[in-house]
């Protein structure tokens, strides 16, 4: 039989378990202080965690824009002819398209310009006749919305070399008589990932790309790297509605509204688009799930009904109307360049949107960190890393 231990030992070995306690509660601070935020509905070491209750449609209805409506410049456009093809989508999809078409009509009541807007067949297959019947037509600036239109506006630019084109989204060929209308699309979503980070409870956030190609993988990097900034650990689900050559992924609000139906059934709680018309199935969803939606282009709190605004978070604003009004503001002055034409954070042709009221305590860490991307002390990737 072994004698009983004496009554020290016990002594020192529970002394030995308190600090291994306090040690270990001392580690947790640590790591705890290391993340930034706190998301509404989520833990309260950071935006996600992964650990809280989903975050829900908590912002208020029937707030005024938060961006400013494009107008205000001053030329004279009398005489001049403006025509612009549209992509898929048609000028009512809430987004892409309508953006450039309020550019064009803010541009028609300042500047007094006569205009055409052109809407493609429903596979897009007559952009290159629609440019065509445009330039023959002798319109002095010829506006294709969309980088699908480079394959056709590049012959068309050597064609008609006395006709200005300007193309938005592209910058992949050069001549004389083309502008591209580009913009740092990164930087605008990775502002909103950062929101989505801060927003969400259960650290799952999900991107809904239209179709996959490069430029729309430039919103995923953008908005994966703004997660990552604000909770290295939160979790981001990717789904493309189509694969090239389909591109009906930017005109498919079903597929839109499926997509997310299953990120919010897998405790996703923040989705971002990047899908065009698509987008309204996924306020849809968001609506019907109560759960949280992030717009793009134009600021699509303000294009649905009041019972969805309070789940649109925020809109990564694409400035695709002032882009276009700018361009016919040049043309008027005689100051249309050829060449890349690029909005950013700097010059205020990307943002993000404050309407519903939901980012209000957060909207001093995002401007913090749009400065600083402004500044050059945030490099914002263009690739994703998946």
């Amino acid at each position: 039989m072994r004698p009983n231990p004496p009554r020290a030992w016990f002594r020192l070995a529970a002394l030995i378990a308190v600090l291994g306690l306090l040690l270990a509660a001392c580690s947790t601070d640590d790591e705890g202080d290391t993340t930034t935020g706190g998301g509404s509905g989520g833990s309260e070491e950071g935006g996600g965690g992964g650990d809280g209750d989903p975050a829900t449609c908590a912002g208020e209805a029937g707030d005024d824009p938060s961006a400013e409506p494009v107008g205000g410049g001053e030329a004279d456009g009398a005489g001049l002819r403006v025509g612009m093809v549209l992509d898929i989508g048609g000028v009512d999809d809430d987004s892409f398209n309508e953006a450039a078409n309020a550019g064009i009509e803010a541009a028609m009541e300042d500047f007094g310009i006569e205009s055409q807007v052109l809407e493609p067949n429903e596979d897009g297959s007559n952009r290159g006749d629609l440019l065509r019947s445009l330039a023959e037509d002798d319109y002095d600036l010829v506006i294709g919305v969309g980088f699908l239109f480079a394959e056709s506006m590049e012959p068309l630019a050597g064609e008609f070399p006395d006709v200005k084109f300007a193309i938005v989204d592209d910058a992949s060929f050069e001549a004389d008589n083309v502008t591209s209308l580009v913009f740092a699309a990164e930087q605008g979503s990775f502002l909103v990932g950062a929101a989505a980070a801060l927003a969400s409870g259960t650290g799952k956030i999900g991107f809904i790309g239209g179709v996959n190609t490069e430029l729309i993988q430039t919103f995923q990097a953008g908005f994966e790297a703004g997660v990552a900034e604000i909770d290295a650990d939160a979790e981001v689900q990717v789904q493309y509605l189509t694969e090239p050559p389909d591109f009906n992924g930017f005109a498919d609000p079903a597929g839109a509204k499926t997509a997310a139906d299953g990120m919010y059934a897998d405790d996703v709680d923040v989705v971002y688009h990047a899908a065009g018309g698509s987008g309204s199935g996924l306020f849809e969803s968001a609506a019907a799930e109560d759960r949280l939606a992030i717009g793009v282009d134009s600021d699509q709190y303000q294009t649905v009904d009041e019972e969805t605004q309070p789940c649109i978070l925020t809109s990564m604003l694409k400035r695709v109307d002032q882009a276009v009004y700018d361009a016919v503001l040049d043309l008027a002055n005689d100051e249309l360049e050829a060449g890349p034409a690029e909005s950013d954070l700097e010059t205020g042709g990307i943002d993000y949107a404050l309407d519903g009221g939901q980012l209000d305590e957060f909207s001093d860490q995002l401007d913090e960190l749009k400065q600083m991307i402004i500044d050059g002390d945030l490099e914002v990737p263009t690739t994703p890393e998946s």
